[in-house]
């Protein structure tokens, strides 16, 4: 925390130090924080885009990859960019829904169950996503989702009627909103303690993405995933809007247009990571299958009942999103 700290004071001179070198120098080095390591689908997509950059500007602009928070941990990195301490970095868009309902957005659960619909709502959104940044002295380059969030239990479930009672895996407030609205017990375990949780009967079912599941061995401690694509939580690459201003025109340009690429690419990556772990959970024993007629009714009246909530915290800025992304 001290060092942190220290790195945060050392903030606004950062900023003018650097925005003077960005200026003067022709070639600039970039550092940037991710939480993630270096094999996660997010990160090998945004070292792509590094390389997209210094390849785009011949050695301009490199930036350097600090990955699985070797140089910032993840709650920290958002204020780290907006401080100047760092030019640039990776963070889950929902880790700052305490700041704002539009950071919450994607989070908000059985609103966009598809890829397509989630793309649907980052486009209807991203104006008033990149206006509260821009309020902050950010920019936002790209974003990325992770694979959409299913339902995983010990044992089947083929309506709400099945959930009553049942003690339910939550880690956030919207988990933990879903499971009162469910009538399930909600539960607080974190990831490592998922296999001894389910094991003892202190779960017996949880809401998580094919990822978690398949990294985590759901199949030692549970049969059944339901593939209700609940939301697709994003990860968003910001950058400090007065370091890339200070950047030349024909730089700028390049970095644009790399991220454009590296979106475009990285929800592709999503998909194909969702087939993979997907498919890695039916090959272990898991049943996979859609959520019943029922069930699925079911979750999407929570849906209903959750995004009015939100919108009641969002204000007109949630109104705009959510009639531009029912059109």
């Amino acid at each position: 925390m001290l060092k942190t700290n220290r790195l945060l004071t050392a903030g606004a001179a950062f900023v003018a130090a650097s925005v003077i070198g960005f200026a003067a120098s022709a070639q600039t080095k970039w550092d940037m924080p991710t939480p993630y390591g270096d094999t996660n689908f997010h990160t090998v997509n945004i070292a792509e885009f590094a390389k997209d950059v210094e390849a785009a500007t011949n050695g301009k602009l490199t930036i350097q990859i600090h990955s699985a928070g070797s140089l910032l941990k993840h709650p920290e990195i958002k204020n780290a960019v907006r401080k100047g301490v760092v030019p640039l970095g990776e963070v889950l868009i929902s880790r700052l829904s305490n700041e704002d309902p539009i950071f919450e957005l994607d989070s908000v659960p059985f609103l966009a169950t598809s890829y397509d619909a989630a793309k649907k709502l980052y486009d209807a959104s991203r104006p008033v996503l990149e206006k509260k940044l821009d309020a902050q002295g950010l920019m936002l380059l790209f974003a990325v989702p992770w694979p959409p969030q299913g339902i995983y239990s010990k044992g089947a479930i083929s309506s709400m009627d099945d959930l009553k009672g049942m003690r339910f895996r939550a880690y956030n407030a919207a988990t933990e909103r879903i499971a009162q609205l469910a009538g399930a017990v909600p539960t607080q375990v974190e990831v490592p303690d998922l296999p001894t949780a389910f094991s003892t009967g202190r779960v017996q079912a949880m809401i998580t993405s094919p990822s978690t599941g398949a990294n985590s061995k759901a199949w030692d401690y549970l049969d059944h995933y339901y593939d209700a694509q609940a939301w697709l939580p994003k990860n968003m690459v910001i950058v400090n809007k007065a370091a890339f201003e200070a950047l030349p025109a024909d730089v700028q340009t390049a970095v644009k247009e790399a991220a454009a690429t590296a979106e475009t690419r990285g929800w592709e990556a999503s998909k194909t990571e969702t087939e993979e772990k997907t498919k890695m959970l039916a090959d272990n024993g898991i049943e996979v299958a859609p959520p019943s007629e029922a069930l699925d009714a079911g979750f999407k009246e929570i849906g209903a009942t959750m995004v009015k909530e939100w919108q009641a915290k969002a204000g007109d800025d949630g109104k705009t999103i959510i009639e531009a992304f029912s059109k």
